[in-house]
């Protein structure tokens, strides 16, 4: 009988053969979710990293694109897009939030996104972008190209959980959104991920 051995989402998994056109999203958290989870970089799993603050919950799908990594490329790019100066990149996987009409009700699944946008989000001088994509097929939202085409409600919405999702009186946590950017400056930042994990993590073998 032979071992099989489940993929690790962040390094066994591709971005996807049409990447940054459409990627493929590993979801780690839904809208319905009260606790934040996140990946376990060594075991792959999914770990409770800590409840969600308050009635602050995620408006979206929201998890990582697979062979990703925010680092020297994405923090170059931050800060020649943003004029801030952008130290480095968080040390993550890039985030992504995928909007659907459908409730997703669990995340540990992986969902086909069309990016059409982003935030740059600059987190204690740290770049930790957020890329805004659709799922693709999604009656709804595959009508929508570019975020420019979303509501300003909808981008405030989001907006305000990204500036808010980690505040706690005692801690000191600057946390910024320089911008927000449409489809092609969202490649160029997946592109650029996509290539600090091929400098850093290149030579992974599961």
């Amino acid at each position: 009988m032979s071992i099989r051995h489940k993929a690790h989402p962040w390094h066994g998994i591709e971005a996807g053969e049409n990447a940054p056109k459409v990627v493929t999203a590993f979801i780690e958290i839904v809208p319905s979710d009260t606790i934040k989870y996140e990946i376990d970089k060594a075991s792959g799993y999914l770990r409770i990293d800590r409840p969600q603050k308050f009635s602050n919950m995620i408006p979206t799908l929201y998890g990582f694109i697979p062979q990703t990594y925010c680092s020297e490329e994405v923090a170059e790019y931050a800060s020649l897009m943003s004029g801030k100066k952008v130290v480095k990149g968080d040390g993550d996987p890039l985030d992504i939030c995928v909007l659907s009409e459908r409730p997703v009700t669990h995340g540990d699944i992986l969902v086909q996104a069309v990016p059409i946008g982003g935030f740059r989000l600059v987190d204690n001088g740290e770049a930790d972008d957020k890329i805004i994509a659709v799922m693709k097929g999604d009656e709804f939202y595959r009508l929508w190209n570019d975020v420019s085409d979303c509501p300003a409600s909808y981008i405030d919405r989001l907006k305000h959980y990204f500036l808010t999702y980690k505040h706690l009186p005692s801690e000191n946590i600057v946390i910024e959104i320089t911008h927000v950017y449409g489809r092609a400056e969202a490649h160029e930042v997946i592109k650029r991920a996509m290539a600090d994990y091929q400098y850093h993590f290149g030579h992974y073998t599961l």
